[in-house]
C-alpha cells in the first residue's frame, strides 16, 4: 500500500468518538478523510450506504474476507462483521489526505500494529460506565439487550486503554474536542 498516515479513535459505544470525528473532519478538510468502514448489520435509521457504511450482505463481507480485500475485519456480535477495505484507504491516499477511522478498539489496535508509526491511535474514554449507559439508552436506538451487550464488551475494551497512543477522556465535551485537535495537528506535522 502507498504511503499515507492514519489516525485511528477508538472507543467503546457511546463515549463520543463520532462526534470528535465529525468534528475534525469540519476543522480539517484539506488534510483528513473519513475511512467508510464496509459492515454486513441492516441499516439504522436515517444512514446511507457509502456515506455511513458500506452495506454488504453476509455473504458478500465473507466472499470479500476470503479474497483478502481487507486491511482488518472483525465479527463483533453473531453474523455482525464490521471492516476496513483496502481499497478504501487507497482512494483517501490517493487524494494526499490522511485517513481517520472511528472504529471498534479491536480494529483500531489490528490497524496501529499494521501500520506503526503511519498510524496514531486515540481511545476516547467514557467519564464511567454508568453515563456510558445512560448515553446509550438517550439515544434510542437500540433495545435493553443491545445496550447490556455494549456495556459488556465496553468494560473489556476500557482495560484496552492503554494499548493505544493516547486516550482523552470525554467528560467535556469541548475539552475533548480542542485536545483531540492539538493531538491530531501535532501528529501530522511530523
Amino acid at each position: 500500500m502507498s504511503k499515507g498516515k492514519l489516525i485511528i479513535f477508538s472507543a467503546p459505544s457511546g463515549s463520543g468518538k463520532t462526534t470528535i470525528v465529525r468534528h475534525l473532519l469540519k476543522v480539517l478538510p484539506e488534510k483528513l478523510e473519513f475511512s467508510i468502514s464496509a459492515t454486513s448489520r441492516p441499516k439504522r435509521g436515517v444512514e446511507e450506504n457509502g456515506k455511513d457504511y458500506y452495506y454488504l450482505s453476509l455473504e458478500d463481507f465473507k466472499y470479500k474476507i476470503e479474497n483478502s480485500e481487507f486491511l482488518e475485519w472483525e465479527e463483533v456480535y453473531a453474523n455482525t462483521f464490521y471492516g476496513t477495505l483496502k481499497k478504501e484507504v487507497e482512494r483517501i491516499w490517493d487524494k494526499g489526505k490522511s485517513v481517520i477511522f472511528d472504529i471498534d478498539v479491536e480494529g483500531g489496535l489490528n490497524l496501529k500494529e499494521q501500520f506503526k508509526d503511519r498510524a496514531l491511535a486515540i481511545f476516547v474514554m467514557p467519564p464511567s460506565i454508568k453515563i456510558l449507559e445512560e448515553r446509550l439508552i438517550m439515544r434510542n436506538t437500540e433495545s435493553v439487550e443491545s445496550i447490556a451487550r455494549r456495556i459488556t464488551k465496553a468494560e473489556k475494551e476500557l482495560k484496552t486503554a492503554s494499548l493505544f497512543d493516547r486516550f482523552i477522556l470525554n467528560e467535556e465535551l469541548p475539552v475533548a474536542l480542542s485536545e483531540a485537535e492539538k493531538i491530531v495537528k501535532d501528529f501530522l506535522k511530523k
